[in-house]
Order: structure tokens, then C-alpha cells, then sequence
């Protein structure tokens, strides 16, 4: 029973978006467990609308009436190089994704939902064999195309995409998915994906789930990239710039060294080989793009006015005079104000975007200049850009910088946008509002093109329950401002002010808003101000550890150089050593060669020579009168004591012998009958 609890209560946060547990479990406790009394208790039909804590990665696929067959353990299919295609698609990641339906649509389907999402993975189920998914995965700029058979799962989908991208796993976050881990072991077959599915890679940063506990391998590469060094090569032109920084540089500080090279600002800059939905302020080691060398191409976001017309609709226009309404701060009723007596009198306006404008830049600076051109220059000044770049400019930032979005959705063919746009935007209060807390961005859905223009570029950054909400918005209940604001991780739409409403109202809901999410971004800021804190003292640590280990190993290179140079020293010194003694005993084998025999005595004149050595020993030897002062010398240097280390010094008269004649004999230096000499070393 506790098991079927548990995948009762997953099923349940998948399918509401409520997150936390308790409140989730009181909603069931109150039903009974009945799943779908509590997501009726939660979300009834009627009043579904834009949720605070929608998830924007949630996805619900279609149902099949086909049987699901049972899964096995997962082989990887062979695949040759056609499986997985690689395309470049420049800065355009707007493709529209798979069809997602409604949870809320109606009862019965939401039940074979339910059915589906808790059957476990060994249910049995006729099947003639697995059925191969394709997998469009957008990351930078590219589509990485990875088909993978029904029986497969996410943990396999991450795997090849690490393959492909050199994204770890654990770094990986697809949009488009259930954030659930409940579901990352689930086969495809059971969640019943269609053929073709459409997801968005980003880059997971050190604070979305990559810690030590679950991943160490992750962990130990991102610290590697954020002591290395990244060299950029950016193109601009018919010039490339090549870059190197460390891996804790921000984006920021990158794209405005290329304001210096370029003399482009950072807010006009068009990059290509960025990740998508990166912010500024992430450092280089966080963002994903390749180490230690990756490729960039930047351009001038040049603001050029479309002048084409195109075939326009008739948009009936009142007669101000006639049908201006009294009071603006009044609620509106559209069944009871709207008349239109004479189409015949009615002027025909240009609508502020062309129809199927293809440049979302092109149509923004074209609404701005219309919208100026129709009501006045009193109203907030629109963001000239694509939406992406508001975002950027609102939401993507750190939570200190970080402002308000609004998105003003307009409608010439509502009776409401002539007193909207001239006296709630043009009112001071508001304008001040808007101005110090907000970027506004304008867009027009006079036309059904340009509508799903919108919600294809919006898609990207909320979920498509929001953006169905958004699209399905009435004529008569625009214009509309649509206020984004990035909580946490994800950007959520925190409320929409219809045309409908009077000026107290949009400046309470204005006010409202900015008091309470500012509040949740001063907490943000003290966090990211703390997170930048301990990543700093973490770096100083890595760079004083990477210093103290350059200095031993310097020290270490340096006593093994002079250890080596004393060994070759010590060498060369017996070497030396040893030749100059087998110099010496050479030198004396051949002096005793030479010398002759001790006479024997009583034989002819003799004398006899005592020589006291330099250790306190005597020798004693006979010599004939006539032996030359050579033989003695000879005789010593058999000894081992050679006339170039001794001197031969006699007793009386005191004289060196070595200095003297060695032809000269014994008895002419008067060394007869008998003598003692001292050795003495030089």
C-alpha cells in the first residue's frame, strides 16, 4: 500500500505542479487518495489560469491506444554514423516542440494518463518489437539528431548525448522533460513517447544538483576548468581574435574586452556559440561551451526599418468623439459598450507589426515607432529587441541587477486598446512604475502569424500549459500585460493585467508585484553574494595549493640537479684519483724495474742510509759509494715516495737532495759511510 501511495503521490506533483510534499499529501488525505478527485480539488477546469509554481519542464505526452509491450533490460542497439546526425542551425533554436496535451483537458483522458504514468515497467503487453524514437536534441548551436529504440530510457538518452556533446549527466538538463527521478529509469515504451521528440539541452551550474555525494567525477572536471585556461577564438569581420582567460572569468567580462576590440556595446552584440539561456554573470568553467578551446562569431545587432507593405487587414476604428469611454478607471464590458453603427465612416489603421514579420527585431523597432506614431510619445519606453534579449536584459541577470518583465500583448480589433494604451501606459504613475522597476516589450497579435510567432519564441522559457493560457487570451480581453519574473532557476509568469481594468488597479498590481518579488530577489542576491564568497576563497585556496606546489617542485628539481652535480663531481674526483694512481704505480713498477740490487755486505766501499719516513718509521738501505744520487731517489719512489711530493732533506749539512745533481754519487755528497735523510711532503 506504501508503494502505491508513493507513485499516487509522484503522479500527483507531476501532473499539478505542486512541490511541496505536505501540501500534497493533505490534498490526497482529503480525497481518499483518489488521484483524480485531488488534481480536480486542485486544478478544477473552470479556473485553471497562469500557477505560480508551474513547472515549465513537464511533459505530458500523448496517449496511445496501442498496447504497450513489457520492457526488458535495455541493450543498446547497434547504430552505425547515420544514426546520429549533427546540424548546424546558427543562432535560431526556435523550432516548435512536440505535441504536449493539457492535463486538464478532460477527466477521461487525464485518467489513461494516470494509468499510464503509474503502470510499472513489468506490465505484460503484446508487441512485435521495439519501435525507434527520434531525439532532436538543440544545445548551442546545433541539433544533434539520437534515435534510440522504445525500451530504452533517460539514463540511456543522457549517455549518448554525452557521447555527442561531452556533457556529463549530471550537468544535463533537457526542457521538455518531468524533472521527476521517479522517471528516469522508466522505459519509453510506458511513458508512450511520440516518434518524434523535440528537447532543449542547457548546462547545469555547481547549484542545480552537481555536488560530491552524487556525482565526484563531475565535480573534479569543473574544478579542472575553473583553474585551467580557456583560449577563445572569436570571429568578427574578416578578423579573429584569440582570447585567453581563466575559467572563473564571467561571460560579461568577455563580452566587454570585445567592446573594446570591436567598438560594438555589450547590448548590441549578436553572439553565435553561446549556450542557450546562459547568463552574463556565469563564470567560463560554468557555461558549458567547450575547454580549452571553443569558437565564437559576433556581430552588430543592426536595427534596420522594414519598409515592405504588405497586404493588411481592415481594422474597424470608432470615431473617438463618439465612443471614447468616460471613465478609464472602470471596469469595461465589451457586449455593452461595443457598437459599430456605420463600417462605411470606420478608418483603416496600419497595425502596429506587419503581418508574418520574420525578424522578431524588425518587428519590435516597427511596433515602437507605430505605436509612437498612434498614440503620442507618453507611454514607457518599449525595448527595442527580441524577446530573448529582453529576457536577458530583465530576468537573465545576477538577482541584485535582476528587473521585472513586462510583455504587452496588443489587439487593434479590441475596443479596449484605444483607452489602454493612451490613458493606463500613458499615466504618470504607471509610466514611473514601469520605468524604475520594469523592461516592458511589446508585441501585436493583430495577426495569427505574429501570434504564434510569439508563443514559438516563448515556449522556450515557460511551460506549454502558460503559453497555451497566453494564446487563448480573448480579443475582448486585450490588450494585455503579461508580468515575467525569474524565480529561482526558472522564469515564471507572476501575474496578467487584462485590458479590462482601470488605472488603480494595474498601479496596485504593479506595485504588488514589485514589492513581492523584489523581496524574493534581495534573498537570491544575499545568496548568490554569499555562493560568489565561498567560490572565491575556493579559487584563492586552489591557487595558493597550485603555488605551494609549484614551489616544491622547483625546490624538488633543484636538489635533485645538485644531488647530480655532486655525484658527477665525486666521480670525476675518483676518476682522477684512480688515474693518477695507476700513473703512480705504473710509474713505480718501472722505476723498480730498473733499480738495482741491495749490495750485499762486506762487498767493496758502502754506505748505509737511514731514511726516517713522514709517519715516524725508518727504512734502511746499503748503496755502493758510487751509486748516483738517481738509485736512492728511485728507491724512495718504490717506496711510495716520489720526489714531485717529497723532499729529501740530509742531516748535515741540511740540503734537499732532490734539488741536487742525481748524477752526482753518494760519496761526492759525502753521504758515506753511512747517512740519515728526512722525508718531508711539499
Amino acid at each position: 500500500m506504501s508503494e502505491n501511495r508513493e507513485v499516487i503521490l509522484a503522479d500527483f506533483q507531476a501532473c499539478t505542479g505542486v512541490d511541496d510534499v505536505a501540501e500534497a499529501i493533505y490534498h490526497l488525505e482529503e480525497t481518499n487518495w483518489d488521484l483524480l478527485r485531488a488534481v480536480s480539488r486542485v486544478m478544477p477546469p473552470a479556473t485553471q489560469a497562469f500557477h505560480p509554481n508551474n513547472d515549465p519542464d513537464v511533459m505530458i505526452v500523448e496517449n496511445d491506444d496501442s498496447d504497450v509491450a513489457a520492457p526488458g533490460p535495455f541493450k543498446p542497439p547497434v547504430l552505425d554514423d547515420s544514426d546520429v546526425e549533427v546540424m548546424e542551425v546558427g543562432n535560431s533554436l526556435g523550432q516548435s516542440p512536440a505535441k504536449r496535451r493539457d492535463v486538464s483537458s478532460n477527466s477521461s483522458q487525464m485518467e489513461n494518463n494516470f494509468a499510464v504514468a503509474s503502470t510499472s515497467s513489468g506490465s505484460p503487453g503484446a508487441s512485435t518489437g521495439p519501435k525507434i524514437l527520434n531525439f532532436n536534441i538543440k544545445y548551442c548551436d546545433k541539433v544533434v539528431k539520437i534515435r534510440l529504440p522504445d525500451t530504452a530510457n533517460l539514463k540511456d538518452l543522457k549517455q549518448r548525448i554525452q557521447n555527442e556533446l561531452n556533457v556529463p549527466p549530471c550537468k544535463q538538463n533537457l526542457s521538455n522533460w518531468a524533472r521527476m527521478t521517479t522517471y528516469d529509469s522508466t522505459t519509453f515504451a510506458v511513458l508512450q513517447l511520440p516518434p518524434e521528440n523535440d528537447l532543449v539541452l542547457t548546462v547545469k551550474s555547481l547549484n542545480d544538483g552537481v555536488t560530491a555525494e552524487n556525482d565526484l567525477a563531475c565535480r573534479s572536471e569543473v574544478t579542472k576548468k575553473l583553474s585551467g585556461t580557456y583560449t577563445l577564438h572569436i570571429k568578427y569581420e574578416n578578423k579573429t581574435y584569440d582570447l585567453k582567460y581563466l575559467g572563473i572569468k564571467a561571460i560579461l567580462q568577455v563580452k566587454t574586452d570585445l567592446y573594446t576590440l570591436t567598438n560594438i556595446p555589450v547590448r548590441h552584440q549578436i553572439w553565435s556559440g553561446w549556450p542557450p539561456n546562459i547568463d552574463d554573470n556565469t563564470m567560463l568553467a560554468l557555461s558549458g561551451i567547450s575547454f580549452p578551446e571553443h569558437e565564437f562569431t559576433i556581430r552588430k545587432n543592426l536595427q534596420t526599418k522594414e519598409k515592405e507593405k504588405r497586404s493588411m487587414p481592415q481594422i474597424v476604428q470608432l470615431d473617438s468623439d463618439e465612443d471614447e469611454f468616460e471613465d478609464a478607471s472602470e471596469t469595461f464590458n465589451v457586449e455593452d459598450d461595443y457598437f459599430v453603427d456605420n463600417v462605411n465612416t470606420a478608418r483603416k489603421r496600419e497595425p502596429l507589426i506587419p503581418d508574418n514579420v520574420e525578424d522578431e527585431l524588425i518587428g519590435t523597432v516597427t511596433f515602437n515607432e507605430r505605436f509612437t506614431a498612434r498614440y503620442g510619445s507618453v507611454h514607457p519606453l518599449f525595448f527595442q529587441g527580441t524577446l530573448e534579449q529582453a529576457l536577458k536584459e530583465a530576468c537573465i541577470r545576477p538577482a541584485k541587477d535582476r528587473k521585472i518583465l513586462a510583455v504587452y500583448l496588443h489587439h487593434d480589433a479590441s475596443v479596449l486598446t484605444n483607452v489602454f494604451c493612451t490613458q493606463l501606459l500613458g499615466c504618470e504613475s504607471v509610466m514611473q512604475v514601469i520605468e524604475k522597476d520594469f523592461v516592458i516589450w511589446g508585441w501585436d497579435f493583430t495577426f495569427e502569424s505574429n501570434k504564434h510567432k510569439f508563443c514559438a519564441s516563448i515556449a522556450n522559457y515557460l511551460g506549454p500549459h502558460t503559453v497555451t493560457n497566453l494564446k487563448d487570451i480573448p480579443v475582448d480581453r486585450l490588450p494585455a500585460l503579461v508580468l515575467l519574473a525569474k524565480m529561482r532557476s526558472s522564469i515564471e509568469v507572476f501575474n496578467v493585467i487584462k485590458g479590462n481594468v482601470g488605472v488603480n488597479e494595474v498601479l496596485g498590481t504593479l506595485m504588488e508585484c514589485v514589492q513581492l518579488i523584489y523581496e524574493s530577489y534581495a534573498v537570491e542576491a544575499k545568496e548568490e553574494t554569499e555562493r560568489a564568497e565561498r567560490e572565491l576563497v575556493k579559487w584563492e585556496q586552489d591557487e595558493a595549493y597550485r603555488a605551494s606546489l609549484e614551489a616544491d617542485r622547483k625546490k624538488e628539481e633543484t636538489r635533485q640537479k645538485q644531488e647530480k652535480e655532486e655525484m658527477e663531481t665525486k666521480k670525476r674526483i675518483e676518476n682522477e684519483i684512480a688515474e693518477t694512481a695507476a700513473r703512480k704505480e705504473a710509474q713505480r713498477q718501472e722505476v723498480e724495474c730498473r733499480l738495482p740490487q741491495e749490495p750485499v755486505a762486506g762487498q767493496g766501499e758502502q754506505t748505509k742510509i737511514r731514511f726516517r719516513l713522514p709517519k715516524g718509521e725508518n727504512v734502511e738501505r746499503r748503496f755502493t759509494a758510487d751509486t748516483p744520487l738517481r738509485v736512492l731517489l728511485d728507491f724512495l719512489i718504490v717506496q711510495g715516495y716520489p720526489s714531485e711530493e717529497y723532499k729529501v732533506i740530509s742531516s748535515w749539512p741540511r740540503r734537499d737532495l732532490t734539488a741536487l745533481d742525481e748524477r752526482q754519487t753518494l760519496k761526492e755528497l759525502k753521504l758515506c759511510p753511512q747517512e740519515t735523510v728526512i722525508l718531508e711532503e711539499r
